[in-house]
């Protein structure tokens, strides 16, 4: 059996075909940790494999508390998704912590 008519991304039971003793051996990305891959999958299915590729990071957001506590985010797209079991995507987004400065704040209290 072999992968010739089908590579899939990450853990899916049904990417498979008869192996060596009728014994099924399979064309999915998983097929690598698990260690039951068909004999081609390295030629056939790693050799298309498509790593993702992100975009840069956009800007920070504002603060969401104009006064105290609060938190920013940004984020990134996905230029290229990944295919055929390549890497998958990094995180696409990020949050941290701010304190809000708004003028308003100090009069507050």
């Amino acid at each position: 059996g072999g992968c010739w008519h089908q590579c899939c991304p990450g853990r899916n039971n049904t990417c498979w075909a008869s192996g060596s003793h009728t014994a099924r051996c399979y064309c999915d990305s998983y097929c690598e940790r698990t260690g039951d891959c068909c004999e081609d999958y390295r030629a056939v299915c790693r050799h298309a494999a498509v790593g993702c590729a992100v975009g840069p990071w956009g800007r920070w957001s504002r603060c969401s508390s104009l006064c105290g506590v609060g938190s920013k985010a940004r984020s990134r797209q996905v230029t290229v998704p990944p295919r055929h079991g390549g890497e998958p995507c990094p995180d696409l987004k990020q949050r941290r912590g701010c304190l809000g400065e708004h003028p308003t704040c100090e009069t507050a209290k």
